[in-house]
């Protein structure tokens, strides 16, 4: 695996022959630095790397986080968890998905964090005799992973078993993006139900590990909570899911991450001429076409196609014409002025007075920017700014 000083050594170079992604590392750590104020005291940051942290890298963006004095990660599978410890990350990494009980082993190893999705999980990953460390989740309405809410027996019952240390508990609210009112009254009755989880182990003796129920959004729109951890996912990147939400915070967030390509040909097409696939763009006047090296193996969702999205060259907007293909898409440059081949389109970022985001990409195709941001090809390179 490439190391950042390699990667920002060759900014300039081969790497940037295609398209790549464009990581902006001083957004990054404006961004922990803008959370972590906005925390309460004795609050941690936890940061949510999953799906090579949101598509961002999880190496470039682990490392320099630890680097920076993130000591909490989270990701979603134990491979992930392994990745992060062979590429030198220390402190803490939480599991937040289902690891098969077969592995406790590589879980001891590699002093990773488990989720207990129950009791009878709980058991089976204790059978396995190796020491792990682990969270319990609370399922408090989400209803996917997690002990009931009102089932303090079982959770209690994991603090007595002889290979599982209990280090965490959690939940995850499931509308705390929402300012609708049906939806902060479903999630404080959420927030109640942890808490009275937490009562109820306690009144049976249990030592409270520590405890987090906020990820971005329930930072953003629930600040008062006190809790131990924070777990920021898309907000850590600068961004939110999507161009309309409001929150509660109004924070000073950065995007991280801009998708580029260079312009690698210039086709002159006269008025009937179609482009692409299926003939799906036909030129209703004589017509400028730059073609781009990205597609949607890249990330680039193919529902973009036919004027649906558009790229900045210059500091212009040009609109995607025909339909994406897997490697390559087309957009019509005829109205920008001195387009050259070499020149930089930028498909998620901002030129000159022109911005376009992961929010308004993603709400453009009816999704939100962690499915975007999570589907960019592993093949792209990555670039420090």
């Amino acid at each position: 695996m490439m190391k950042m000083t390699e990667l920002k050594k060759e900014k300039n170079s081969v790497y940037t022959d295609r398209a790549y992604l464009e990581i902006n590392l001083n957004n990054l750590k404006h961004n922990v630095m803008v959370l972590k104020n906005a925390m309460p005291p004795q609050c941690e940051l936890m940061a949510v790397v999953k799906a090579d942290a949101y598509g961002h890298g999880a190496f470039e963006i682990a490392t320099y986080m630890n680097r920076i004095g993130v000591k909490a990660f989270a990701v979603a599978t134990i491979d992930e968890g392994i990745e992060l410890r062979r590429a030198g990350i220390s402190g803490e990494i939480l599991i937040l998905g289902y690891t098969a009980p077969a592995r406790a082993k590589e879980l001891h190893r590699y002093d990773l964090t488990q989720t207990l999705i129950n009791y009878e999980y709980a058991l089976g990953l204790n059978k396995q005799g190796y020491r792990v460390k682990a969270h319990i989740k609370v399922d408090t309405g989400m209803h996917r992973l997690g002990f009931d809410d009102e089932d303090a027996e079982s959770a209690a019952a994991v603090f007595s078993l002889k290979h599982i240390k209990v280090s965490g508990i959690y939940t995850h609210l499931c509308a705390a993006d929402s300012l609708d009112k049906k939806d902060i009254c479903f999630t404080n009755r959420q927030i109640q139900s942890f808490y009275q989880m937490i009562k109820r182990l306690e009144e049976r003796g249990i030592n409270i590990p520590k405890v987090h129920i906020q990820s971005s959004y329930g930072l953003l729109n629930y600040p008062e909570l006190r809790c131990d951890y924070v777990r920021a996912g898309i907000a850590l990147y600068g961004v939110l899911s999507s161009p309309d939400d409001t929150t509660k915070l109004q924070l000073d967030l950065r995007p991280v991450l801009s998708l580029k390509a260079k312009v690698i040909l210039l086709r002159e097409i006269e008025k009937g001429d179609s482009v692409g696939y299926g003939r799906a763009f036909v030129a209703d006047r004589d017509s400028l076409i730059a073609i781009l090296p990205i597609g949607y193996a890249d990330g680039y969702p193919r529902s973009l196609s036919c004027g649906k999205g558009y790229v900045i060259i210059n500091g212009h907007k040009a609109p995607v014409v025909g339909k994406i293909c897997m490697d390559q898409l087309a957009v019509d440059v005829t109205d920008l002025p001195d387009v050259k081949i070499g020149a930089i389109a930028t498909v998620i970022g901002q030129d000159g007075k022109e911005e376009i985001t992961a929010p308004v990409v993603a709400d453009n195709l009816g999704s939100i920017a962690n499915e975007l941001l999570c589907r960019m090809g592993r093949r792209l390179k990555i670039i420090i700014a």
